[in-house]
């Protein structure tokens, strides 16, 4: 896109809003250079995590605003959707005000463990298998 607008404008300063931002030309990147791009983890949680809201709320659109807060706030997952909410917001905050590079590594990390149990809540007995293969995984007993 940029080279099309360098073409058709001349060789005119260069202006770029937040998501262009080095994102042009991003599929022709070898793997060292792909590997660069996600050292920029603010970025990638603040669209990542605006990605999410937006595919969580779109279902909103299927079903309807009220059955989409009913189901989500149901005694079944209140507890997913809560600690993944609290995760959003955690993670917004870290790339938005604290601009701490490992803290937001961090609350991506709680975000994506966080929507993945909430996700699983919609599946009859994921959870329960899920943590059943984690307990038998992760037992230390010999």
């Amino acid at each position: 896109m940029w080279k099309l607008k360098q073409l058709v404008a001349g060789d005119e300063e260069r202006e770029e809003s937040f998501l262009e931002d080095e994102s042009d030309g991003i599929c022709s990147l070898s793997y060292t250079q792909s590997i660069i791009v996600f050292v920029r983890p603010i970025k990638f949680a603040i669209l990542f995590t605006f990605g999410n809201l937006l595919a969580v709320g779109s279902t909103a659109f299927v079903i309807g605003p009220a059955q989409q807060i009913n189901m989500m706030f149901d005694s079944a997952r209140i507890y997913a959707t809560t600690v993944y909410l609290v995760c959003v917001v955690i993670a917004l905050i870290c790339a938005l005000l604290i601009h701490s590079k490992i803290l937001t590594i961090l609350a991506i990390i709680c975000e994506i463990c966080a929507l993945l149990w909430y996700s699983l809540s919609y599946i009859p007995f994921a959870r329960r298998m899920i943590s059943e293969l984690m307990i038998r995984l992760c037992d230390t007993e010999l």
